[in-house]
């Protein structure tokens, strides 16, 4: 599976009414994690525009979009912008092949030659 970084931008007229969904939204996302759909997700800071990032494993751009579609925030009108996007991780413990410093071959992963 690849991975994607989703950002969801919220505005402050919808605080009241997030509020109230929340619950609902948060279950969405444990079953997300639960299922392993869901890598990390949270909100901005409070220095920040209002909004959040989660970080989800899917097939493809449209099943991820597929899926952020089943979000109670989504399905309420809660979001103003959405955006999807691939992510390839080059560096971190997610990453689909360690980066190597420069002048270093590429390590094949054991099993694959």
């Amino acid at each position: 599976m690849a991975t994607f970084a989703v950002t969801y931008s919220y505005s402050d007229s919808t605080a009241a009414q997030r509020d109230v969904v929340r619950p609902v939204h948060v279950e969405f996302l444990k079953a997300q994690f639960e299922n392993g759909r869901l890598l990390k997700s949270g909100p901005f800071g409070p220095e920040e525009a209002l909004g959040a990032l989660l970080i989800i494993a899917g097939e493809s751009k449209s099943d991820v979009e597929s899926l952020m579609d089943q979000d109670p925030f989504h399905e309420a009108g809660l979001i103003d912008e959405r955006t999807v996007r691939q992510w390839n991780i080059f560096f971190g413990a997610d990453a689909a092949q360690p980066a190597q410093p420069a002048g270093q071959p590429a390590t094949q992963p054991a099993g694959r030659n």
